[in-house]
């Protein structure tokens, strides 16, 4: 009697398809890390291109964002300088910020400004406040050590944070920078943005020195090829499983095609060899 058609798993393991399995693991293999290498040359050449952009000459604030104007998408992190005056009573404190594994607060205080960098006070009828990041302290702050006078600020641009609303508007403690929130402390129109100190350091008073959030992005065009080229090499790595599963599919739907043609075949061969009890001779 003939056997029983093979199953998936012994054509799948025959000499021949076993050296299938191994190509085809070394193909995606190889694929994967081609194209894992190609992303993170993407990602390294675009950190550095941030890093550029933070350590790029500083804009005038006028010419990246208006005192109406949306926040620009393309602004994270712009380094921008102006001119203005410092509204020492309108200091807040922003809490739950965190400096080597200690925990503090941004001391906050809002500059009036119209934007540019000329000397003496805003010259224009009507100046808005740009809240500005002096420093961080473990511990509560007096507000008569926020600065005071005129100053040309440089820093670093940043949008409004985003959380819960401040439940106590009476106090000068923040959960989160908002701008929304800072509007009920200040006369003053606020920008949609804040700024993190870079100088004058002396402003800061002997508080921490706070650094970028976030860095700017760089263009969507910047080492763009070489995502492509990742992004390639795992498609070719999809298209060798893809050639694989087809192959391995063929060879069991043959092997067991043959085996169904072969099986009737030897029972129609075995059944011409028996002989028939007509034709036996009788006995005398």
């Amino acid at each position: 009697m003939p056997g029983p058609t093979p199953g998936a798993l012994v054509v799948l393991t025959r000499p021949a398809l076993l050296l299938l399995h191994v190509a085809a693991v070394v193909a995606v293999v190889a694929a994967f890390l081609l194209g894992r290498w190609q992303v993170d040359a993407w990602q390294e050449h675009r950190q550095d291109r941030s890093a550029e952009l933070v350590g790029s000459s500083p804009k005038i604030l006028a010419d990246v964002i208006g005192p109406d104007a949306p926040y620009p998408g393309d602004a994270v992190g712009q380094p921008v300088r102006f001119a203005g005056r410092w509204l020492p009573e309108s200091t807040v404190h922003v809490a739950g910020r965190t400096v080597d594994g200690r925990e503090g607060s941004w001391v906050v205080t809002p500059i009036a400004t119209c934007g540019g960098v000329g000397a003496g006070e805003p010259s224009c009828p009507t100046p808005s406040a740009v809240p500005v990041v002096v420093g961080w302290s473990p511990e509560p702050v007096d507000d008569r050590a926020a600065p005071t006078g005129r100053a040309l600020v440089r820093g670093w641009l940043q949008p409004g944070e985003s959380s819960a609303p401040d439940t106590d508007p009476g106090d000068d403690v923040l959960p989160a920078l908002q701008i929304g929130d800072l509007a009920q402390r200040v006369e003053q129109d606020l920008y949609g943005a804040y700024v993190i100190l870079s100088s004058p350091a002396g402003a800061r008073a002997g508080l921490t020195a706070v650094t970028p959030d976030s860095l700017p992005k760089p263009p969507a065009s910047t080492a763009l090829r070489n995502l492509l080229y990742g992004l390639e090499w795992w498609l070719f790595g999809g298209l060798a499983v893809l050639l694989w599963w087809r192959w391995c599919r063929d060879a069991v739907e043959a092997a067991q095609q043959a085996e169904a043609a072969v099986i009737p075949l030897t029972r129609t061969v075995a059944a011409t060899r028996e002989p028939s009890d007509s034709r036996l001779p009788s006995k005398p």
